[in-house]
């Protein structure tokens, strides 16, 4: 069996390692992969993204299945464009998409299925949205509407850092059509969560639990970025909080999409806040929906799997996903991301990259921003490998990742050195 993985970054490389490793699978092409995909053994890259060149692609090759990774190709409609031709594909259809491509039409689902979310107004006049900020004061919350690599979100701790935030997004016009509409939202507080599940339209199939590192720096200091590392499973995810996200949370979105007509395939990825307190009172809001795997959720999550991912796969496009089943490895997996000089503003790319250990049992490097050009590994953009690890413990895990940060070595590299810090403190 052939499949196809679109997506270039550590959550497509972590999709199609992870299938490889199916006695069925005899190849994984990945459109357009990266630098690590290139190299991987039962893997080739394909220079595609448009959706009907994919399609055709699909065919020619005979590919039983296509798993969606980032959210652009949803948002262009590359799941209807397949289902229109009868070619089976995993992911949400354009319109289902929404839930993350437009963060205004998210809050309103939410609010109109009573899911609970933090209180919001949506702006595309900048008086306005500063005259709202100033009434709101701060720590305040400003979003880009649309899609934005992960650079569309503000969380400003002072009035003058939200004026900007507003600014930038609504005057400059530097995040274009992601940034024509703001949606402003108070600044919940707690431990924020990452709660992915798949969904075939009806049946609802939870994974691992994991935790996001969102900022940049320890400590959970500086810029929001795409995530500079993860873990699974994740101790503020209790089996009452699993069970409360589900009945609050994930239950009312699958029902309400298909009470509006738009029903929800694919993976769809709560993030959660979960406020201090007795875990059967405290309150779980939604800060917001990806229509994806996260990254780099998805690189522990990956190494947590000890069955036929495959298999989950082919329930989830026969509407059959009450009847998967995943063997999870109970230990702790845990995911370093390693960036490229200036990230997250603008990145420096081409800086070549040595001293990646070759794949073992409990370490795998899964690569995002790589290339290989003459043969030569390179960085291609801000986040650039993700170090992941598997042991008894999140410090066992922690030690074992950071251990082979140490062997890799390119220029103006930079990562967080306490992934899995609350978890420690847990």
């Amino acid at each position: 069996m052939k499949l196809l993985v679109i997506g270039s970054g550590g959550r497509e490389h972590a999709l199609a390692w992870r299938l490889l490793q199916s006695k069925r699978v005899e190849h994984v092409y990945v459109a357009p992969g990266n630098g690590g995909t290139a190299l991987m053994k039962g893997a080739s890259n394909v220079a595609l993204s448009d959706p009907q060149a994919l399609a055709d692609f699909v065919r020619a090759q005979d590919i039983a299945l296509t798993v969606v990774g980032p959210e652009a190709p949803l948002a262009q409609g590359v799941v209807d464009t397949f289902r229109a031709q009868a070619l089976k594909i995993f992911g949400p259809t354009r319109a289902a998409a929404q839930l993350e491509s437009s963060k205004d039409f998210a809050k309103a689902f939410m609010v109109r299925h009573h899911i609970p979310t933090a209180a919001y107004q949506t702006f595309t006049d900048p008086l306005a949205a500063h005259d709202y900020i100033n009434a709101q004061g701060a720590p305040i919350v400003i979003k880009a509407d649309g899609l934005a690599a992960g650079k569309g979100v503000v969380v400003a701790m002072s009035l003058n850092e939200a004026h900007e935030a507003v600014d930038a997004m609504l005057g400059d016009g530097s995040l274009g059509p992601a940034g024509a509409r703001v949606v402003i939202e108070e600044c919940l507080l707690g431990e924020e969560a990452s709660f992915i599940v798949l969904c075939d339209g009806k049946n609802i199939f939870p994974l691992a639990t994991s935790q996001d590192h969102k900022r940049l720096k320890d400590a959970d200091q500086g810029p929001n970025t795409g995530g500079m590392g993860a873990y699974s499973p994740a101790p503020v995810v209790t089996p009452i909080i699993f069970e409360r996200a589900m009945k609050e949370v994930i239950e009312p979105t699958i029902h309400g999409m298909a009470a509006d007509g738009i029903p929800f395939t694919g993976f769809l990825y709560a993030g959660l806040m979960i406020s201090q307190g007795d875990d059967a009172t405290c309150p779980i809001k939604v800060l917001e929906f990806n229509c994806r795997m996260g990254d780099p959720e998805t690189q522990p999550i990956m190494m947590r799997v000890r069955s036929d991912l495959l298999s989950v796969f082919e329930h989830g496009v026969n509407g059959t996903l009450d009847q998967a089943q995943i063997d999870w490895d109970p230990r702790t997996a845990l995911g370093v991301v390693m960036a490229s000089h200036n990230y997250p503003d603008t990145p420096r790319l081409g800086d070549a990259i040595t001293g990646i250990p070759t794949e073992a049992p409990d370490c795998v490097v899964f690569h995002a921003g790589t290339s290989l050009k003459d043969h030569v590994l390179q960085t291609s953009g801000g986040r650039v490998l993700c170090v992941t690890a598997l042991d008894e413990s999140v410090r066992a895990t922690q030690k074992r990742a950071y251990d082979t940060i140490q062997k890799i070595q390119f220029d103006g590299a930079q990562y967080r050195t306490d992934i899995g810090w609350r978890a420690l403190e847990a």
